[in-house]
């Protein structure tokens, strides 16, 4: 969806308190306003509402080739952690309300999700561990290629490219998402030359040994489900009535925002990132009445879209620089395949410029993937942290 599909449609916070009004008339018939406490403490929640749209609409202005990529996920971490900071200064300012009914069952229906986001942040560093393995096999076809900026690589035997080859089908098993592995271990092998059976496959001590690192791999449990957890992190994740606006002086409201964009935001990181059991069959029914509901939700349309994809859908993550070098090693295995020695000038010539376009794709990873798990582990701790001071605070 372009981006001018959502421009614009941001609204002040007490227009979207009179729809909530409009939307929960049989309960509510006698009030102008669903904040009932000092302007102050309006115009603070207001704020609160329109910061959190812009971020989003800043998010989803991008175009379709940096949606999804390192840089752009680091980015939404950015604005979940800024969010997460505003909601607890506006928790803070609001101490007296927090021990009251009903925002004590509200703040504790929300630590709860936050809970839950916890083994989520677990299994997306797995993740990050997982994608630094493809970089080490990377590393060694770089090498074997003279890719590593080693002048003394340039001539290429036969030697060296056994050894790529090696290094290509094992980065191309490793990329395997789960459901589909036997069928495309099959077909990655013959396009390196080795035509096994699938019996083959399940004798071969190598591929044994990669599955078993992969099962080990996990910090979360073997049975645990990114899926489920989403769903978790999202049941009853619902618009405040209009009673329990009042009752909150509008604090119901910011509530609601951030178990919406942490549920958003988990959502997209298991999107992104190789993940055990991924699924993106989560459905955000948010107002579009909210100022932030039309660039999330044009977010998860797009990301959505992108899954869609034939050349994605067997993908084990979404993350842009996943699929490059998902293709990188393709294209560059195939030619390593086709290769007859010794080389013609020209067919060095082209694995050469195939094995630039890898290492490209590969330092781009490494550029950005530790700081994203740094990221990864401040959101993790930037939630305890929260969830502890709101423990304290009651």
């Amino acid at each position: 969806m372009p981006s001018t599909d959502y421009q614009g449609s941001s609204a002040p916070l007490t227009n979207l308190g009179r729809s909530l009004l409009h939307l929960r008339r049989d309960q509510v018939h006698s009030m102008e306003s669903p904040i009932a406490g000092s302007p102050s403490n309006e115009a603070e929640l207001e704020s609160f509402q329109r910061q959190v749209a812009d971020r989003f609409h800043d998010l989803a202005s991008v175009p379709s080739d940096e949606l999804l990529s390192l840089p752009w996920v680091r980015k939404l971490l950015d604005v979940f952690l800024c969010c997460q900071e505003e909601f607890r200064v506006i928790l803070f300012n609001n101490k007296s309300q927090v021990k009251k009914p009903p925002m004590d069952r509200l703040i504790a229906d929300y630590n709860e999700r936050t809970v839950k986001a916890l083994d989520v942040c677990n299994a997306i560093r797995d993740g990050i561990e997982q994608i630094r393995q493809w970089q080490k096999l990377i590393e060694i076809v770089l090498c074997a290629l003279g890719g590593d900026g080693n002048s003394s690589q340039r001539s290429q035997g036969e030697g060296q490219f056994r050894r790529a080859r090696k290094a290509l089908i094992d980065l191309a098993i490793a990329m395997l998402d789960e459901k589909d592995s036997g069928q495309a271990v099959a077909h990655r092998n013959r396009s390196f030359g080795r035509h096994n059976n699938s019996s083959s496959h399940s004798r071969d001590p190598h591929h044994r040994s990669l599955g078993h690192f992969r099962s080990l791999s996990w910090s979360v449990s073997r049975t645990w489900s990114a899926a489920r957890q989403l769903q978790a992190i999202g049941n009853n994740l619902a618009v405040p009535r209009g009673n329990e606006v009042l009752a909150t002086n509008g604090l119901a409201m910011p509530i609601y925002t951030m178990g919406s964009v942490l549920l958003f935001v988990m959502w997209a990181l298991v999107a992104a990132i190789p993940c055990q059991d991924r699924g993106l069959q989560v459905h955000f029914n948010v107002p579009r009445q909210f100022p932030w509901a039309a660039p999330i939700l044009s977010l998860h349309e797009r990301i959505l879209e992108e899954s869609k994809k034939r050349d994605r859908k067997n993908a084990c993550g979404l993350l842009r620089e996943i699929y490059q070098m998902e293709k990188c090693s393709r294209l560059l295995g195939e030619l390593a395949d086709s290769v007859q020695f010794p080389l013609s000038e020209e067919k060095e010539k082209e694995v050469m410029q195939r094995v630039k376009e890898l290492k490209l794709v590969s330092d781009a990873m490494k550029e950005d993937l530790e700081p994203l798990e740094k990221q990864v582990r401040e959101v993790f701790h930037r939630i305890v942290r929260s969830r502890t001071e709101g423990l304290d605070s009651l």
